[in-house]
């Protein structure tokens, strides 16, 4: 099943069933207020503030809230800053992870909410992230991927770079398709330490 529509089967599943299982507790509230048991086990008739149909608030959200474009890029970017940290691995993100949390992550999601808000609302459902992260020593992370018009749209890459005196550093950027994925767009660096670091996702 093609993975747009298994999302929308999903989420159109999840918005037509929400609110249609009724714990037994609320169904039984008329007769909760008629006839309550106190702590010694005695009829308690006065009780009329319990659960009544007024102070029982549900609030489900809209269909248009559910496939809103804020959701899909939303979910994108979550997809997107997992994908970043499985490229890692383990191993490495065990000593940068401080660093990635508070620099990295951040801007990824920033750019990849920025490519799909200027995508056009009605052109963010079809996006997708590739998760098929490059282990080893490429550079891939993911590519952002529209189904709609079958193209490429960014391709994030992560790269060691060996600094004279300083040691190993993870420079993580991005190409995009307008500049024919030659330009580096600059994320951040991170620092490693002086010893090689272990493949991606060891």
């Amino acid at each position: 099943m093609n993975p747009l529509l298994r999302k929308i089967c999903v989420v159109l599943i999840s918005a037509i069933t929400l609110g249609m299982y009724v714990p037994p507790t609320l169904l039984d509230a008329d007769a909760a207020e008629k006839k309550e048991l106190t702590d010694n086990n005695h009829l308690n008739e006065s009780s009329k503030d319990q659960f009544t149909e007024e102070n029982i608030d549900i609030v489900s959200p809209s269909l248009e809230e559910v496939f809103s474009s804020e959701a899909f890029i939303e979910n994108i970017t979550e997809q997107a800053k997992s994908q970043t940290v499985t490229k890692m691995g383990p191993r490495i993100i065990e000593k940068v992870d401080e660093d990635m949390t508070a620099e990295i992550l951040p801007k990824i999601e920033e750019v990849v909410t920025e490519i799909l808000s200027s995508a056009g609302e009605e052109e963010v459902p079809y996006y997708e992230i590739t998760e098929e992260a490059t282990p080893g020593y490429g550079e891939k992370i993911f590519n952002l991927y529209n189904h709609h018009t079958n193209e490429e749209i960014a391709r994030f890459h992560v790269r060691r770079d060996k600094r004279p005196g300083e040691g190993y550093w993870f420079n993580f950027h991005y190409h995009l398709k307008t500049d024919g994925f030659v330009k580096h767009h600059n994320i951040g660096d991170i620092y490693w330490e002086k010893n090689t670091p272990p493949k991606w996702m060891s």
